[in-house]
């Protein structure tokens, strides 16, 4: 601190510093920071998840209202947006990632597995799907599941490693070459710590984890497929991740395909976008390596002991999917879902047809219910659902139709199911129209009355020229870009970069969530944020900060560097006014009296104070009587003193005195 007390004194012209430093050295020396002129914030999506937005408004208010406030980041977080909004003047984005959308040359996987079972997929795929010289990035939710993969792999004799946000830096920079430099062909990193990570030649992406939200699937799967290079994503879909899945094609407004069982043997059907089930051998076979390993080594266990409470805390603090693609999902046929044709063209006929036979197995269902079990025909439990069958069969019927063209239908953005007949409704209406009389109309279809269908139609009718739709069409994209609330031109141009990451540690994970705690006085809850305790002080902005950053510091160290008030006082003047005028009621020998040394340099001032000059006199005095035998020659005075005193003490000086005052003395 002293240091850098003494290099603001010599009125620097750049300052690096982190926030929190630059803040508290503000606070102590109240450094009004008005000639300063630009502000760069470095890594400012960095400096706002650790927590710094406090430091950098008390900065920003600091600051002339001149001056050029300039921000770096790689992500666009929500509150380094909030920030921008309130914090700065007509803020101006510019973008260098200006893609939004998937790149051509990207192809997309997608393996609907279990989650107990993406450990065993990920080494297959690692090991006979990926060539060994392409290079892989593995990206899963916590630091916790990245220590326990790299281990596992490890283990299976797979070269990899890893990377997470608080790894030491040392260590981040030598994982971070191995890979680069081709010593381990997959890296396994988190969302967190990829940032920032720029590896040019990238092959494969593979999402362990499917990513909670539309964008930071963009995000990570853009590393590859760059400057005309072609490149794959394969995602490990669990299936409490399907919404997401579907969130993620509403954005891309693409149709997700399924794999069908009756397509597996054909091999027609394209690997891009495709969302297929793992073979069952596949995922037993790998899994009995990985079982082995882990009764093998006791570090193994406890890290997947470790990955598997991570697992379910990440559960908790994810951001849910919206209702429509819950609803969507439920819809959809998982169970009937076929193999993804990855796995089926590596499979033999033979093969194919016993996973076949497995899969129908799986799917029996009893066409009887429990009523008509072991009954007999004259039974009243089974003449009443025969009953009801034989009433309900045609609207069972119609269901079962309804439900199986939607699961062979593409799993799209908005199905049109009655398109046709309703150009087909389009096309007579115009014919009669034309035509007083039409010979030879169209028999009409068994159903309901074409009354009671027009009078539907009127009802869902609507007029192009007036209706406002409750929704705007852009409604799914905007949802997956996460952005609230509506502004002027920056918050437009703002709204495509907006991605918020989770973190990869429990606390980090735990810090979106609001704490609630009781309020005695209230008397209900409150929310939290664990620093309610910290002692705070208001600056003169009116912002409050940590009472730790005013400790006096500076002023004891003016005292002990002997720098006079009024001394400082005329440097922060100085550093207000710019360069010193000239002239004035001296005249001009002000001016000329001014060092070489520059405009803003000035001859500190030798006119000491009267306590300096005492103290000063005081101390040659005292160096003056040591350096003549002053000590000596005081000891020996006080030496003569305690003798005449003990003498005198008894009168008379008589030594041969005997009795008890002889003793005392």
């Amino acid at each position: 601190m002293e240091d850098q007390f003494a290099a603001l004194h010599e009125n620097p012209d750049i300052i690096i510093a982190t926030p929190g430093r630059l803040v508290h050295v503000a606070v102590e020396m109240n450094l009004k920071l008005q000639s300063v002129e630009y502000v760069v914030f470095d890594e400012a999506d960095r400096l706002f998840e650790m927590g710094f937005a406090e430091q950098l408004q008390e900065i920003i208010s600091r600051l002339p209202g001149g001056h050029q406030t300039v921000l770096f980041s790689a992500t666009l977080p929500k509150m380094l947006v909030e920030f921008a909004r309130a914090g700065l003047t007509e803020p101006v984005l510019i973008r260098l990632d200006v893609d939004a959308k998937l790149n051509e040359q990207l192809k997309t996987s997608f393996f609907l597995v279990r989650e107990d079972t993406k450990a065993a997929v990920l080494l297959y795929l690692l090991r006979n799907v990926v060539r060994p010289q392409d290079q892989t990035v593995v990206f899963v939710a916590t630091k916790h599941h990245a220590e326990y993969l790299t281990e596992l792999l490890t283990a299976q004799r797979v070269s990899c490693t890893h990377i997470y946000s608080a790894l030491d830096q040392t260590a981040r920079k030598i994982n971070l070459a191995k890979f680069t430099h081709g010593k381990c062909s997959a890296l396994i990193v988190t969302d967190l710590a990829a940032r920032g990570l720029d590896i040019p030649l990238l092959d494969n992406v593979i999402n362990y984890s499917f990513p909670a939200k539309s964008k930071l699937f963009l995000h990570r799967v853009g590393r590859v497929a760059r400057a005309g290079r072609s490149g794959t994503a394969y995602s490990l879909v669990a299936p409490d991740e399907v919404p997401y899945l579907l969130d993620l094609h509403l954005f891309l407004g693409r149709a997700l395909n399924l794999a069908r069982p009756q397509e597996e043997a054909s091999g027609a059907v394209s690997l891009d976008g495709v969302l297929g089930r793992v073979p069952q051998s596949v995922v037993d076979d790998e899994d009995g390596g990985l079982r082995s390993a882990l009764e093998a080594s006791l570090e193994l266990r406890g890290l997947g002991r470790v990955a598997e409470n991570a697992q379910q805390q990440y559960l908790r603090s994810r951001p849910a999917p919206s209702p429509e693609s819950i609803k969507r999902a439920k819809e959809l046929d998982l169970a009937g879902l076929g193999l993804h044709p990855l796995f089926s063209s590596r499979f033999e006929d033979g093969e194919l047809e016993r996973l076949r036979l497995v899969d129908s197995i799986k799917k029996y269902r009893a066409r009887t219910t429990i009523f008509e079990i072991n009954a007999s025909s004259r039974d009243l439990s089974c003449q009443v659902m025969r009953a009801k069958r034989q009433k309900d069969c045609k609207a069972i019927a119609n269901f079962q139709q309804g439900r199986q063209e939607r699961r062979e239908g593409p799993a799209g953005p908005a199905p049109k199911e009655e398109q046709p007949e309703k150009e087909e409704e389009d096309a007579g209406e115009s014919v009669e129209a034309i035509f007083s009389e039409v010979v030879g109309k169209k028999r009409q279809a068994p159903g309901p009355s074409r009354a009671a269908k027009r009078r539907r139609e009127e009802m869902r009718q609507q007029d192009q020229e007036f209706y406002v739709p409750y929704r705007p069409r852009d409604f799914d994209s905007e949802r997956g870009l996460s952005v609230g609330g509506a502004g002027g031109a920056f918050e437009q141009q703002v709204a495509g970069a907006v991605l918020d990451l989770m973190g990869d540690e429990a606390q980090n994970l735990s810090r979106g969530r609001q704490q609630l705690k009781w309020d005695r006085k209230k008397k209900r809850f409150v929310g939290q944020s664990g620093q309610e305790d910290k002692k705070k002080i208001k600056t003169e902005s009116g912002r409050f900060i940590s009472s730790s950053y005013k400790r006096d510091l500076y002023q004891k160290w003016k005292q002990k560097q002997k720098i006079d008030d009024r001394d400082s006082e005329e440097e922060g003047a100085s550093d207000q006014r710019g360069p010193a005028r000239r002239g004035g009621r001296r005249g001009r020998s002000q001016g000329a009296s001014q060092p070489p040394g520059g405009p803003g340099s000035r001859v500190r001032s030798e006119l000491r104070t009267k306590q300096q000059i005492l103290k000063q006199r005081r101390r040659a005095q005292k160096m003056r009587f040591l350096q003549r035998g002053g000590l000596k020659q005081l000891s020996a005075r006080n030496r003569r003193r305690a003798q005449e005193l003990r003498q005198g003490a008894f009168g008379r000086g008589a030594p041969s005195k005997k009795g008890k005052m002889r003793k005392r003395m």
